[in-house]
């Protein structure tokens, strides 16, 4: 248990010995449930793996040592997820603005108990017409491992060759089971040994067609903007001692905890991840002069400013007149750390200054005054807007330097776009035209069992091996996540596409930039500061931030 309580004390959480513990719910902020029901929805799918490169095609799927053992996309991101995010040695992971990742992994943990249910019914079908029709069982199983050689995993076709060896190997081996020199009890056996796994296999339909019809409701319905909280009642401690249960709880609270973290990575033309992009920016710049002469500037810190504009942009939401406006802003003291474009980890705050997952507020004050110049991490007062039920994240990125005489202000507009439409895909209705009996002239639309037969035999042949995950990991094989790894950032597109989305990133600007201007120049004011350039300065940069347009200032193609 020494590792549970280092886990423990990582996320910040003690294990409470009180009856009465509650089973996470997810849907915890509603204006960003929209982006984490979509992503989520993928737990629940089926299809290829490789679908999810569509939206980027970082992610990577790693073949294993058979292809009838090999997961469906659900399978695949619901194990990817739980293990790059539940994981007790994982890497760290990119904040999530925008989605909540402990809705996400909380619904596919909930995917993940509904297989488990049926896998365990699948089980037991297996053991019972499995053990103890061991050698026929094999024989069928070799055969779909044969057929999906031959075809392929998607159910193409075999062709007129492979169907015909298929048909010919099948008719041997059941002219020798009925030839074999066998009597009694014994015939009797070699005889049922072929039909018994039909049998199963009827039994095991049924549950599998069940469970299809339950994943694609959850995914239909968190699609389409609804979808309950998900149930994951192995999160909840059964006593002191249930470790597993204790161990997912703490992950989950690791995982909030990291969500609140107050350190991001600049990536270089990727921009910040987690926020995107630099499309523009802004720098006042002027030197500090005395207003009266004989007199030096009192003295302050960068800190002073930027804490006056923090202040400042806490009213942002608020106005002269009642027409909307802005919704209420995140804003927060960040420290920027640069990992270069092709960085494939990132780093936790470590060391005396480090809080848990975040920087000390003293610390953050010294990265301001001090950390100007040079190699190191450097402080931004971010503020930043969620929109569109969490397609649009605009952040805004102010930093304040004084370099001998000279202070500057930059501010720096940063919009992260949706995520891809393929998150958005409801499920299809499997059908087949068929033409009538009555009037063939006429075609009619056949509904399909969701579950093919082939699928059948997949997912029995994979039902025991799900207790042992990562054995069934080598046989059948993985998913990988791209890096680093956020659920946001990850799939996000350009919000260029959408005319009101643009409106929305450029009408941020203008109010921002002022508000800072505003908040600073009354800090040197106070101080003793000549702040007529600024004035001047301030009042061009307003000006010229009404013509701005979107750009991608990371790539310096201005």
């Amino acid at each position: 248990m020494a590792g549970l309580d280092d886990l423990r004390n990582a996320a910040g959480v003690e294990f409470d010995f009180a009856p009465g513990a509650q089973v996470p719910l997810s849907g915890a902020d509603s204006g960003r449930t929209g982006v984490s029901h979509a992503i989520a929805s993928v737990a629940y799918r089926d299809g290829d793996p490789k679908d999810i490169c569509e939206p980027n095609d970082g992610a990577s799927v790693k073949e294993g040592r058979f292809s009838l053992l090999e997961p469906n996309l659900g399978e695949a991101f619901t194990r990817a997820v739980e293990t790059r995010m539940l994981g007790e040695k994982r890497k760290p992971l990119i904040q999530s603005f925008g989605a909540e990742p402990q809705t996400v992994v909380e619904h596919a943990l909930a995917a993940k108990r509904i297989r488990r249910l049926r896998d365990r019914r699948l089980t037991v079908i297996m053991l019972v017409c499995g053990v103890l029709f061991l050698p026929g069982v094999l024989i069928w199983l070799g055969l779909f491992q044969l057929r999906r050689t031959i075809a392929g995993s998607q159910d193409r076709r075999a062709g007129v060759l492979g169907m015909a060896l298929l048909v010919l190997l099948t008719a041997l081996i059941i002219f020798g089971a009925l030839r074999l020199p066998v009597d009694g009890v014994l015939r009797i056996y070699v005889w049922s040994m072929l039909p018994a796994p039909v049998i199963g296999w009827f039994l095991a339909r049924e549950i599998c067609e069940r469970t299809a019809k339950q994943l694609r409701g959850q995914w239909k319905s968190l699609v389409g903007g609804g979808g309950a909280g998900a149930v994951i009642p192995e999160a909840v401690p059964r006593n002191p001692n249930d470790a597993e249960a204790e161990r997912l709880r703490v992950g989950l609270a690791r995982l909030a905890a990291e969500q609140r973290s107050n350190l991001v990575y600049y990536a270089g033309p990727k921009g910040i991840l987690g926020m995107g992009v630099r499309w523009a920016s802004w720098q006042l710049a002027e030197e500090l002069r005395p207003k009266d002469e004989g007199r030096d500037i009192d003295p302050f810190r960068s800190w002073d400013v930027a804490r006056a504009m923090h202040d400042q942009l806490r009213l942002l939401e608020r106005g002269p007149l009642h027409t909307g406006g802005f919704s209420q802003p995140s804003i927060t003291h960040w420290v920027v750390r640069h990992v270069g474009e092709g960085a494939s980890e990132v780093a936790r705050p470590e060391g005396p200054t480090a809080d848990g997952y975040s920087f000390s507020n003293i610390e953050v004050q010294r990265i301001c005054n001090e950390q100007q110049f040079g190699s190191g991490d450097r402080h931004y007062l971010g503020v930043q807007f969620v929109q569109w039920d969490g397609e649009l994240v605009i952040t805004m990125m102010i930093t304040v330097t004084v370099l001998h005489r000279t202070l500057r202000i930059e501010v720096t507009a940063h919009a992260l776009g949706p995520v891809h439409g393929f998150f958005r895909k409801g499920p299809e209705a499997k059908k087949r035209e068929v033409r009538n009996p009555l009037r063939p002239w006429r075609k009619e639309e056949q509904e399909l069992p969701l579950v093919t037969p082939q699928e059948v035999v997949r997912l029995a042949a994979r039902a025991p091996l799900t207790w042992f995950p990562g054995r069934l990991d080598k046989l059948g094989g993985t998913l990988s996540l791209p890096e680093p790894f956020g659920l946001r950032h990850t799939w996000a597109t350009t919000p260029w596409r959408n005319r009101f989305m643009v409106d929305d990133v450029l009408r941020t600007a203008t109010p921002v930039l002022r508000v800072a201007h505003a908040a600073a120049v009354r800090v040197l004011a106070e101080h003793g500061v000549d702040v007529s350039a600024f004035e001047n300065r301030s009042q061009v940069l307003s000006g010229l931030v009404q013509t701005a347009e979107p750009r991608q200032a990371d790539e310096y193609n201005l």
